[in-house]
Order: C-alpha cells, then structure tokens, then sequence
C-alpha cells in the first residue's frame, strides 16, 4: 500500500503509540461507559448500540477534523506551533494530575455533560441525543479536542514522506479510540457488573499517569522550539 512513497511501518507506529495513549487518557473511555451505561438505562439494548455506533462514528469525524484541521486554524490566527504545543501540553498535563488526584470528579463531570440543558440519553430519541451531549462534550469535549490539535501540531513540517507517515499514524489512532469508544459503549451494561466505580477509578488513576508524561513531553517539545526560534532570530539581527 503506498501514498506515492512508501510508507514507514516504523514511524506510523511511533505516530500511533504518541497518539493512542494521548487519546485513551483523555476520552477515558472505561469510565465514561459507566457513566453511559446509567444515563441510557431508560433505553432498549438496541437503541443503546445504535446510540454507540453513532457517538463512535461522531467521535471518530470530531477527533480527525481536529487532528488534521486544527492547527491550521490557529495558524490562520497567527498562533504558532510552538505555542500551541506549550498550551496544549500544559491543559494535557493539568487534566492528568486532577484525573489523578480525583477522578472521582471526573466521573460526577461527566454525569452533568449528559444530562446538559435538561437532555439526557434516556429521554428523546437517538437522533437527537447521539451528537449533543453524548459526543459532545461528554465523549469528546475540549479536552480530548485540545489533545487532537496539539498531537495535530507535532506533524512534520516540510517533509511530506514524514507528515504522512505521522498525519496516517495519528488518524489510525483516532479511529481506533473511537472503535474502543464504540465496544465499551455498547457493552456497558457488562462493564459495570465487571469493573464497578472502583476499578475504573483504578484504571483511570494508571492512564491518567501516562497521560500527564505525554502532556509534560509536548510542553518541553514546544519550549525547546521556542528557544531555536528566538535564538535563530537573535543570530540574525547580528
């Protein structure tokens, strides 16, 4: 399979585990399920796995616009990358330590994301409830958008073999964070009877861990590009 070269198994790897991580701790998928599993208990086990297909496939289209789109944007603003990549790293970094620290929090946060304006996944029909609030914000908020812009910004510039190879690896990572979001959701129900608020509090205090390390990585990977720059600059006003 090729995209005029030939692609680097190598790099799409490293753009993947980068990314996947990054996403997992953020979306945290294992306790968002549990908190699914209450808010559509009014629902028929159909109408909850059509609702988990159509939140996975909303996730997957919000997660890859800010992937690829996202710094573009920015940019459009006049917003380096390097800037971006300090602020993003920073809001990755402090969401992991309060996902550390609390996550019981996080849990009653998430409670109050699908329950929004009085609609919640147990009244109204899919249609209606799969994008606002069960996508967004309670599957993918602005925390796990932030996370997708500032992983969007480490892309290569000005190596074309490179930005696909990584633009590809992140990609994947975004569709398989949704596919996660998408089994987890649709087995909920057996979630909650296997792992309770316990475990998953558990598993959310280990990803929390990884996720704070990537934040504090894209934080140094901005500033050191800050440094080169300003020291570029001062090279050549000499």
């Amino acid at each position: 399979m090729t995209f005029g070269h030939a692609l680097d198994p190598a790099a799409v790897g490293n753009a993947f585990l980068l990314a996947f991580p990054a996403l997992f701790s953020i979306v945290n998928p294992i306790g968002a399920s549990l908190v699914f599993a209450d808010v559509t208990a009014g629902r028929l086990p159909a109408e909850r796995r059509l609702l988990s297909r159509r939140v996975a496939l909303y996730s997957a289209i919000l997660l890859l616009v800010s992937l690829w789109a996202g710094s573009e944007v920015l940019r459009f603003f006049g917003i380096s990358l390097s800037a971006l990549r300090i602020a993003g790293g920073l809001v990755v970094a402090v969401r992991a330590w309060d996902m550390l620290q609390t996550p019981e929090r996080q849990e009653a946060n998430k409670e109050r994301q699908a329950h929004q304006d009085g609609r919640t996944a147990a009244a109204g029909d899919v249609a209606a409830t799969a994008f606002f609030p069960l996508t967004m914000p309670f599957t993918v908020g602005p925390g796990s958008i932030s996370v997708a812009v500032a992983l969007g910004a480490e892309r290569p510039v000005g190596d074309t073999v490179a930005a696909i190879d990584f633009g590809l690896g992140t990609s994947l990572a975004a569709i398989a964070m949704s596919l996660v979001v998408w089994a987890l959701y649709s087995s909920s129900p057996r979630l909650v009877s296997m792992l309770g608020r316990s475990g998953s509090r558990i598993v959310t205090r280990l990803v929390a861990l990884i996720l704070l390390a990537i934040g504090v990585q894209i934080v140094m990977t901005g500033v050191q590009q800050e440094v080169l720059d300003l020291a570029a600059h001062i090279r050549m006003a000499d």
